[in-house]
This record gives structure tokens, sequence and C-alpha cells, in this order.
């Protein structure tokens, strides 16, 4: 494998099959984007308001809905070996619509990058006062992620390799530490300590809690071997995830009376708590800020012509991200990046529709996936996706009973189904795809 090709991580290409990966290393990256310190923040929340009963329920509905999302996304980004914001190209969105995809991404992702890293900043600055200021926290850290995601999808492996099994360990410590004071049958049977939250709601909250991940989840699974092993590490990764790390929540927030999870756990363990925050963040920051870079790179290669390098694109990203955390701006970014949040959803239900119900340019991609290279022209724009795209994502912003996210994803599918059943679907101009170089197949080692 060639250095380049290797550092560049297939950003503008396919990823070729020699370079797929067992199913089981990357169900644990998967389990390490589910069971980060947010998945442990949702099941406090969750805890504090709904009975133990109540909030097994929400995290079970939820983590089907995510699960079935993420499996379908996700078997096409394992058929065609492309990101999320390359594939978008020849499922409905067109060159245009596919950038404006890729700039999506990589605001939101870099926005929640910064953010993610202002809370370690602030959980080592309550445990280690006066050693380093909260802003310098801010810049360690986030450069710390961007160091380890620069090398790439095998970097993020290792890291998880070893973030996960820890952050496993202490979690289980924080929790026998404190509900050691506590009845088990008492916390289960006990009533909702705060505010009431009916199952639907905390569906709802389990649902779009990773509905963002859910949709790009065609940049991991396109590592994958086959559809199997990508249903093989969704169900496992998310299902432990949810249920192992989000129920714990749910049991601290019993026990101590409160939603806060990061008080209770720097409170009641000290350092194993804030050892929980950082690697719990470690784990989804590197998937924020990879997954940004990708989108970046395809948004800055359509719209400019230009390819940029996956390493460089990175190291400013990673930097910008902690720059502004440690300016504190992003303190008041994150409503801006909930708004961001609704243009997602409906995102995979035009992806899902195009390619598996309307076809308009499957037969494009399957006719060059076996030379491992890309269609070579794509439609320049598709109106009828625009329009769809818009007005579920304000159905998504605007109408909220039942689920938004879902109630914007299925409402995406139904009108972009419609639209291609009635010849709609069409794209306006073409353009020549960039190709990047075929990467050979590595030579065979003589037995």
């Amino acid at each position: 494998m060639s250095t380049l090709t290797h550092a560049e991580d297939y950003a503008l290409g396919r990823v070729p099959v020699h370079a797929r990966r067992s199913w089981f290393g990357i169900a644990v990256q998967r389990f390490g984007q589910v069971s980060a310190l947010s998945q442990f923040l949702l099941g406090a929340t969750l805890g504090y308001s709904m009975t133990f009963g109540h909030a097994v329920l929400a995290f079970l509905f939820g983590s089907v809905i995510l699960e079935v999302i993420m499996c379908i996304v996700g078997i096409i980004g394992q058929r065609e070996g492309l990101n999320t914001s390359l594939l978008a190209r020849w499922t409905g969105f067109g060159e245009i619509g596919a950038s404006l995809v890729g700039l999506a991404i990589g605001i939101s992702l870099i926005g929640w990058f910064g953010i993610q890293s202002a809370i370690s900043a602030a959980s080592l600055d309550a445990l280690l006062p006066g050693l380093l200021p909260a802003w310098a926290w801010c810049l360690v850290f986030g450069l710390v992620v961007t160091a380890i995601v620069a090398f790439g999808f095998g970097g993020m492996q290792r890291l998880a390799n070893v973030t996960v099994p820890l952050f496993l360990v202490l979690v289980g410590w924080s929790v026998v530490s404190e509900l050691s004071r506590h009845s088990l049958s008492d916390l289960i049977t006990s009533p909702a300590p705060g505010p009431v939250m009916s199952v639907g709601a905390g569906t709802g909250v389990v649902a779009g809690g990773l509905i963002v991940g859910a949709i790009i989840t065609g940049d991991m699974t396109r590592y994958n071997r086959s559809g199997a092993d990508v249903v093989k590490q969704t169900v496992v990764g998310v299902t432990l995830g949810e249920f192992v790390i989000g129920l714990s929540g749910v049991l601290l927030a019993h026990a101590a009376g409160s939603g806060d999870i990061v008080a209770i756990v720097t409170s009641s363990i000290g350092f194993v708590g804030l050892l929980i925050v950082l690697t719990g963040t470690l784990k989804i920051n590197d998937w924020n800020l990879y997954s940004s870079s990708l989108g970046l790179m395809n948004f800055v290669q359509t719209t400019f012509g230009r390819s940029l390098h996956r390493f460089s694109t990175t190291v400013v990203l990673g930097v910008v991200g902690s720059v502004l955390a440690a300016a504190g701006i992003l303190g008041h970014f994150t409503q801006f990046l909930i708004i961001l949040s609704v243009a997602f959803p409906p995102i995979a239900g035009i992806m899902v529709t195009e390619y598996f119900v309307v076809k308009k340019w499957r037969g494009d991609l399957e006719a060059t996936r076996d030379g491992g290279t890309l269609p070579v022209t794509a439609p320049r724009i598709v109106p009828a996706t625009l329009v769809i795209w818009l007005i579920c994502g304000l159905v998504g912003h605007y109408v909220t009973w039942g689920i938004p996210a879902i109630t914007s994803l299925v409402l995406s599918m139904v009108l972009y189904a419609a639209a291609g059943k009635l010849g709609l679907v069409t794209g306006v101009g073409s353009s020549l795809t960039h190709q990047p170089a075929v990467e050979p197949a590595p030579a065979a080692v003589p037995a």
C-alpha cells in the first residue's frame, strides 16, 4: 500500500477490497463511538426523568430505530466503498448537492469536536486546578486528538483498542463504587427523581442523540467486507453501547438523584472520574474530526476542483476546532449546530430511497464498482432533491410531535419515491469526475 494513499484514507475514491478490515475491529470503533461520554450523559438524563423500566424501553426502541438506519445506510457504504459525502453524488444529490452535504458534515462535526474538547478541558481544570488554564486544556486535548486522527483509520483503530476497554473498566468501577451504597432492587423500582418523561419522548432522545452518526455511518462501513459484517458490527456495537453505558447512567442518576453524570463520577471517584470523562470523549471526538475532514475535502474538490490532502486538512480543522473551544466561541455555536443537525436525517432518507427504490444512478455505481473507479460523470444538480431536502429539514425543525428526526427521515423517503415515480428526479447538467489513482492489490506472499 502506498504511503500517500494510506494516509489519505481513500477520501476521494473507493476503499479497495484488499484494504477492508475485520468486522470485529470496526465493531470496537462503533462501540467506542456509541459508548462515549455523551451516552453516559444520555443515560443520566433519562434516569433523572424516567423509571428504570421505562428507560429500558426507551433505549430498546431508540436502539432499534438507529440500528435499522445504520444497517441500511451502512450496507450502501460497504457495497460501494465510498464515504457519505462522496457517495451522495450518485445517490440523489448530484455534484452541487453532495458538496452541500459535505459542507454540512464538515461544519457540524468540527463544531461538536470543539464542544467535546471544551467539556474535557472543563473536567481537567476542575480536578487539576491551577495546573493549566481551561483554554490551554482545550488546546492540549484538541491537538492530541488531532494528532491521532491525522494518522487515519489505523490510528483511530489503535486508539479504540486502548480507550474502549479502559472506558468500560472505569465505568464499571464508578457504577460499583456508587451503587455499593444503595440497594439495586430499590434503584430499579424507584420513581424518577426529576420531572417525568414519557417513553415516547425518551425514545426520541435516544434516537436523536446518535442520528447524525447514523447518517454518516458509511464513513466507517466502507471498510467492511460484507453486508453481513455491517449488520453484525452494528448490532453488537450499538446494542452494547446503548444498554451497558446508557443503563449505567440511568442507575447512577437514580442513586444520586441528579442528571449531572460528570459531577457524579468526578465527585464520587475523583481521578477515575476524570479518566472516564477523557476516555469517553476521545472515542467520539476522533470520529467527529475524521468525518469532518472527509466532508470538507469533498466540498472543496467539488466546488473548487482542488484535491486537499487528508492529513493537512485534518490538522487544520483540528487546530481550528481547538482554538474555537479555547476562545469560548463554541458556547454560542451550539444552537446553530442543533439547527444544522435537522438537515441530516433527510440526507439518509434520500440516499436510501435513491439507491434501493428509484435507482436513477445506481447503474453507474455498479458498472464501475469492480474496477475500483468512480462513474465517469455525475449529475451537476438535482433540483427535486434540494427541494425535498429543504422541506424535510423545515419539518424536522418546526414539527415537534413524535420524533422529529424520524419524521423528517420518513417524509424524505416518501417524497423522493413519489418524485421518482413522477419522473421529477432528473439531473440538470453533468460534470466529469475526478478519478483518484486505483491502488493495486499487494502482491501475494509466497508460501
